[in-house]
Order: C-alpha cells, then structure tokens, then sequence
C-alpha cells in the first residue's frame, strides 16, 4: 500500500508516526529516536513513546519506498534493541498517526497511499481518527456520525457547531485527510546510552573491563556518527539483587574519542572499587552532549595520538561498510591501561 519514491509534482506518502510500546524506558526512547535519524535528519520526539519523520528527503536519498524505510526501521529497533514498534506512513502526520494506531500490538507497518486516504479513512470509527478523543466521539455518535466517511460528509459548519470551533474544524479536515502541519525537527537528545549485560554473574575484574571497553567504543562510534561530544560520563554498575551503583564525572575536554572517554570510564570503575561484587550489566553514559562543531579543536604535539585519531578515523569508515562489529574494542587500542 506504500507510495513508492518518485519525482516529478507526483505525491507521495511520507510522514512517518512511529508508536512504541507503553512505559517504554526513557533511554531506550532516545536510542529509538537515533535509529530514526539514521534514516532521516528530520525526526521529531513526541515523548514519552512516539515519534514523527520526515521521508521527502529520506526517500530521494535512499532510493526507495516509505513502506520499505518503515521495514528497515523495525528490523533495527527489534535486532539492536529488542523493542518492536508500530508504523504508520500517510501523506500528513494525522493520516500517518491514524494508521500507526490501526496496527496491532506488538508492532507492524501501514502505509497509506495519497489517492488511498478517503477510500481507506472512511469506514474508520470516528474514534479511531488522530486526533478525536472519547468525548468528541461520543457528541459525534449521538448525532448520528459514527465513522470517518460519514464526518467527511457532515457540512464542516455542522461538525464546528457540535465540536467547538477548532476542534470542529480540524476533525472536518482530518476526516477528508488534510493536515498542513509539518514535522518539526527536534535536537538530538541530551544523552546517550550504551549498555551490556553478563551471560552470567561477573567477579572476573578483566572481564569486567573488557565489557566496558566495548562500550566506551561504541559509544565514542556512536557519537562520531551524530557528529556530538560528550562533556561528561556517567557509569551504572548493577549488581545481583538488584542493587546499582552510579558515578559521573566530567572530562577535561569535551571529546568523542576512543582514548579520552576510555580514560575516564576506567578511573571511574576504579573509583567504585569493585572486589567481590557479582555484576549483572553495565551502563555507560555519555553525558551533557553537544555539537562537535561548536568546541574548538586543540593542536595536539603528541604523535603517538594523533596517530591514534588517524586510525579511529580508519576504523569509523570500515565500520561504515562492513558493520559496527566488524572491528572488535582490542583492536582500538595498541595498550590498554
């Protein structure tokens, strides 16, 4: 049912609404959030488990459907992160609300074409439009309109008279698919998490560091790809019985490199100092992000790290093509301290 990427004055179904499941944690919410921006840099967060995305410029870059990005994004949010999602595709945000809301749980996509919106909208329940709560229903279905068509059909006169002005007026529109609203772009989000989980109880300290390695490498990956910094770091330590320990601290420099944010993470499990302490999982933040265009870049004199920045800069672009697993986190470093 999707509209596939054309040129020309052809419309085409491209505004994404993207439902995750209810109560969903706010740092998985964030990682959801990214995965949208890897498709497309116009995402706006509608907290606390929804989102919109813009797919003109999506779609031309791509060189494919809105249906297929849809596809593409669940495959990612189930595979990295676990979490299935429900999208709906329209040619405006109440028809893409619309049909994410018609997808059963746990997840699935609809797309909905620009010469399909009346013919699929109309036998809808007139609760069932983005947009309509209970109590405009119910005023509606006392007065007889008990489906979207039949909204359609109602003079918009009619519909302001029993809704209210501007409740009449956008449920008139909505109900023949007109929404002008455009997707606002919102910042990135303020943070980002990364996190790893033991098989088993861990008391191996090496082991320990080891699995914050990898962390500290995709994260510093992960920022480099959104073209962010970190100003600080934060580390959760979860112990069996469910216990945490949490510590942040901030860098001397704001950076998005391997070196510096290893540095860190270290001297904060360090600080934690862990003896017999069975862990679960680790967590690594990357806190108080910015731009890295807007923190000036010192001249370094030492050559053994820029030699190192050289090759972060290697790994980033096999990692590009090949996947982020391509390179494990022992191969970053030439000595780990």
């Amino acid at each position: 049912m999707a509209a596939e990427a054309v040129s020309g004055e052809q419309r085409v179904s491209s505004v994404m609404h993207v439902r995750c499941p209810d109560r969903l944690p706010e740092d998985v919410f964030r990682q959801v959030l990214e995965l949208l921006a890897e498709l497309s840099p116009a995402v706006q967060a509608l907290p606390p488990s929804a989102a919109l995305v813009e797919l003109k410029g999506a779609l031309r870059y791509h060189g494919t459907s809105a249906r297929r990005l849809g596809e593409v994004l669940r495959i990612r949010t189930l595979s990295r992160l676990g979490v299935d999602v429900r999208v709906g595709v329209g040619p405006t945000i109440a028809v893409a609300a619309t049909a994410s809301g018609q997808i059963d749980v746990p997840g699935g996509v609809l797309a909905i074409g620009p010469d399909q919106v009346v013919d699929w909208l109309g036998p809808l329940p007139v609760e069932a439009l983005h947009g309509i709560g209970p109590n405009h229903a119910a005023a509606l279905r006392e007065y007889g309109v008990h489906c979207v068509g039949l909204l359609a059909a109602v003079p918009p006169a009619t519909v302001q008279r029993l809704l209210g002005g501007r409740a009449g007026r956008l449920a008139a529109d909505r109900a023949r698919g007109i929404d002008p609203r455009p997707v606002t772009p919102r910042a990135l989000p303020a943070t980002l998490t990364v996190r790893h989980s033991f098989a088993q109880h861990a008391l191996d300290g090496a082991l320990v560091r080891a699995a914050l390695l990898d962390l500290v490498v995709q994260l510093a990956h992960q920022l480099r790809h959104r073209g962010q910094v970190a100003r600080g770091l934060t580390l959760v330590l979860r112990f069996a019985g469910g216990t945490s320990w949490e510590k942040t601290r901030r860098l001397p420099e704001a950076s998005a490199h391997d070196d510096d944010l290893r540095t860190l993470a270290y001297r904060i499990v360090d600080a934690a100092g862990l003896q017999r302490g069975r862990l679960t999982g680790l967590v690594l933040k990357g806190e108080d992000l910015v731009d890295a265009d807007q923190v000036a870049q010192q001249i370094s004199l030492d050559q053994a790290r820029e030699a190192r920045l050289v090759a972060e800069t290697v790994s980033d672009r096999i990692r590009a093509k090949f996947g982020p697993g391509v390179i494990g986190p022992a191969a970053t470093f030439l000595r780990v301290s």
